[in-house]
């Protein structure tokens, strides 16, 4: 049976095309991407060496092997992570000391940005402290905290996300970059088996293996009091905190920013009445 690894590295492989690493392309390919003895002539290694890798009978490959593969296959800074972390070569954050507690600093930080929706997630999506325009933003939270079943399980985040099936994607290699790091965490195993059972689309994605971290994005979203809003989307790790993530929004000039500062008026508003 294939482990992690060697599904991550098949589907990475299935990425390449031939031309891409200068390989003739010509003659019937009954695989999709490069073949499995290209891949280990590229890398420097034995045809069995590679298969053994693949179908989950080696399973702790050197790092210079490791760093063999990244190349061949084109990894990503993050893609690389997530493969050494698959691997056990490079060392994880052991899990006791990840924390859910969000510093009392960071929550002042946070409530000092009116204008600028922000909240902290753990590693299995958990939104863990937001500010008042972020629970504005997101409806109070009233389907769910957790950021995976939002995108996934509930209705409505197909309007709220003009973009939504680029968004699920993105969620989906996040999320599998912190699975990677730490797969026995108990509450990323738990929301793990919620959204395999949500349905095919999550399914299909998780087989996929991409794994990526957040970078500064641009989203769009279509909010029921305020309208269309395009907001650019920061994230950053929580240093004190591992695996904790600040996720900060802002709005684009014009429209959307006015409608962004008009969304923190009626969520001040609401507060006041109570």
């Amino acid at each position: 049976m294939a482990s992690e690894l060697g599904a991550y590295l098949a589907t990475r492989r299935a990425r390449i095309t031939p031309d891409a690493v200068g390989l003739p392309s010509a003659g019937l390919r009954r695989v999709q991407g490069l073949r499995r003895e290209e891949v280990a002539m590229l890398a420097g290694m034995s045809v069995d060496y590679y298969v053994r890798l693949e179908q989950g009978r080696e399973r702790r490959p050197s790092a210079e092997v490791l760093e063999s593969l990244s190349t061949v296959l084109q990894l990503d800074a993050d893609e690389r992570s997530h493969l050494f972390a698959l691997a056990g070569a490079t060392p994880r954050k052991a899990t006791a000391v990840a924390t859910d507690r969000v510093d009392p600093a960071l929550r002042q930080l946070m409530d000092a940005w009116p204008d600028n929706p922000a909240l902290v997630h753990n590693r299995a999506f958990d939104v863990l402290a937001t500010n008042e325009i972020a629970d504005a933003l997101f409806d109070g939270w009233s389907f769910s905290r957790n950021l995976m079943e939002i995108v996934f399980c509930d209705p409505a985040a197909r309007r709220f996300y003009v973009d939504r099936d680029a968004v699920a994607a993105n969620t989906v290699a996040g999320f599998r970059l912190h699975h990677g790091r730490a797969p026995e965490d108990p509450r990323i195993r738990a929301v793990l088996h919620r959204l395999l059972s949500s349905g095919p689309e999550f399914e299909a994605l998780w087989a996929a293996h991409d794994a990526r971290g957040k970078s500064l994005e641009r989203k769009r979203l279509r909010h029921p009091r305020v309208g269309p809003l395009t907001l650019t989307v920061q994230t950053f790790d929580v240093r004190s905190a591992p695996g904790q993530q600040l996720v900060v929004y802002h709005g684009e000039p014009g429209a959307s920013g006015d409608a962004l500062r008009l969304l923190g008026s009626l969520a001040a508003t609401d507060r006041a009445r109570g």
